[in-house]
């Protein structure tokens, strides 16, 4: 799997294009833009690499993630793919010019090419925050970042949740890459011997 981040939007998040070398088939996660120019750079990438797109993945509902999703779908006519209890954040998207949105259920798929990525519903962060989990990867969204975690102190945000869902993170084998919402990738390796939040009860916030 090919993975280009993209920072964009006032928050500097992360935005991936994940893509199969073999087939040509990408899945883009998170487009948070602020404004449309940032999307040039991303769909200049895309064409030139004659990718094609499958999916719009939101690792959860906030502003910060989806705000880029219409001028996507717009753009490569797919659907938009978030967890069911985040849902209400792209009704406002519902189009039926466009494919329906496709809700992602713990344990569930996402496929593109010859690549997977297993659903693993991480709440917390939000309600419907989900990580995206491969062989050797893991997109963590605003769940987990390098030596940190996401905010518990928004509508639908919950310590108790987070401390779960680091519990899962927690079983990941040492050598999966993370590549989070915000900030620099990691590995759970260093995740898991350096941040205090792996390794504690500090209820403090990031994100």
């Amino acid at each position: 799997m090919h993975i280009e981040t993209f920072s964009v939007g006032m928050l500097s998040t992360n935005c991936y294009v994940a893509s199969s070398p073999e087939t040509k088939e990408a899945i883009v996660i998170d487009p948070g833009l602020d404004f449309s120019s940032e999307a040039k750079p991303i769909f200049d990438f895309i064409a030139e690499g004659k990718l094609k797109v499958k999916f719009i993945v939101n690792t959860h509902g906030h502003d910060d993630h989806i705000k880029g999703n219409a001028l996507f779908q717009e753009k490569f006519d797919v659907p938009i793919c978030i967890h069911p209890l985040d849902a209400h954040y792209i009704k406002a998207l519902e189009n039926p010019k466009f494919p329906p949105n496709v809700m992602l259920e713990d344990g569930g798929l996402v496929t593109f090419g010859g690549e997977t990525l297993k659903v693993l519903h991480t709440p917390g962060h939000s309600r419907g925050s989900i990580c995206l989990v491969g062989e050797k990867i893991v997109f963590t969204g605003d769940t987990l970042f390098a030596g940190g975690i996401g905010r518990t102190d928004f509508e639908g945000g919950s310590m108790t949740n987070m401390r779960a869902s680091l519990k899962k993170i927690m079983t990941f084998p040492h050598s999966l890459l993370v590549y989070p919402g915000h900030g620099e990738s990691s590995i759970i390796v260093e995740e898991k011997r350096s941040n205090p939040f792996l390794n504690s009860r500090n209820d403090s916030v990031f994100f």
